[in-house]
């Protein structure tokens, strides 16, 4: 079983299971991967696995990341898994045949940015009354503070702000079908992110 793969979202569709129902799914373009690097506790202070995803050009990336990378090919997007004990080295290949029908997993993606939002968009407000002289004050977020005690707006208070454009992780999110000869992966549900964007594999209780 892999530590995790990283993909790239193609888009949503729906299936039908066995039984005939009708299923929403998500599209994942998933790996090959590359393991790029081990870390251990004693050079490293942890311990995970580090993996590389899409082969790019080599001007495309650092002299660094070039010599980092050795003899694999030059990759994009490098990534950690934490991992206590691996069964990996330097070089394999994962791929999305480690993974199995029904298999539930840890998905993390960069959600849709939606800009600047109003506290009834970005936190859930009901507003304020329709009526009784309250003209501008629908979708106001009322209060944000007492007066002379203590005079000021404590931090974290929920207002108005850009919404959006942050790391979102789902769990337990069901693996459907697979198809390795095409890397992809059909995910139960929604995942984070728009189509096109990056995101991270994980097997349930290895990340």
């Amino acid at each position: 079983m892999p530590l995790g793969l990283i993909g790239r979202k193609v888009g949503m569709t729906h299936v039908y299971d066995d039984g005939g129902r009708f299923l929403p799914v998500t599209v994942v373009r998933a790996g090959p991967c590359y393991v790029t690097q081990l870390k251990d506790i004693g050079r490293d202070g942890y311990q995970a696995v580090q993996i590389g995803f899409e082969e790019t050009r080599e001007a495309l990336i650092s002299g660094a990341e070039q010599g980092h990378l050795g003899s694999l090919p030059p990759l994009r997007h490098l990534r950690e898994y934490k991992a206590e004990d691996s069964k990996l080295s330097v070089g394999d290949e994962i791929t999305v045949g480690n993974f199995e029908v029904g298999q539930r997993l840890t998905v993390s993606g960069t959600s849709k940015g939606k800009g600047f939002a109003g506290v009834m968009k970005r936190h859930g407000f009901r507003g304020g009354p329709r009526t009784h002289g309250q003209s501008d004050r629908e979708r106001a977020p009322g209060s944000i503070g007492a007066g002379n005690t203590p005079g000021r707006v404590f931090k974290g208070t929920r207002m108005a702000g850009r919404l959006g454009g942050g790391r979102v992780t789902r769990k337990k999110v069901e693996i459907v079908r697979i198809d390795i000869d095409k890397n992809v992966v059909l995910l139960k549900g929604a995942v984070p992110g728009f189509s096109g964007g990056l995101v991270m594999l994980s097997a349930e209780g290895d990340n």
